[in-house]
């Protein structure tokens, strides 16, 4: 397990998010990402959630919609890594992932991807 505060962890993610491609996050329209502490539930075993409806079951998304979010969590992630390395690769694959949910992907075709 890491140690690394609230900051510290919100930046990573932030620098991993600006290391993702042009072409993935240019269509993230009305996203927010969030870093969290831990899930509701308070459980160590989700790492990320999409908190959305996905492109491809949107009819109609309009103006004044509430944004969708992509949320990390902290404690999960810190508790499963061992040093900033494995910590910045988790948190890479997690936000890979959840943005992979908003453009429609489900978790079986990211498992034959390797991004689950």
């Amino acid at each position: 397990m890491i140690e690394l505060d609230a900051e510290a962890f919100e930046a990573l993610v932030v620098s991993e998010l600006d290391a993702l491609p042009d072409e993935m996050v240019e269509g993230l329209d009305n996203v927010v990402f969030v870093v969290d502490d831990r899930p509701e539930d308070g459980s160590l075993d989700l790492l990320g959630l999409y908190d959305g409806t996905s492109l491809t079951e949107r009819d109609r998304y309009g103006i004044g919609e509430l944004p969708d979010r992509i949320i990390v969590y902290r404690e999960p992630h810190l508790a499963a890594c061992e040093n900033e390395d494995e910590l910045r690769e988790e948190i890479h694959t997690t936000l890979v992932h959840e943005i992979a949910h908003f453009y429609g992907i489900d978790d079986d075709r990211l498992h034959e991807l390797g991004w689950a």
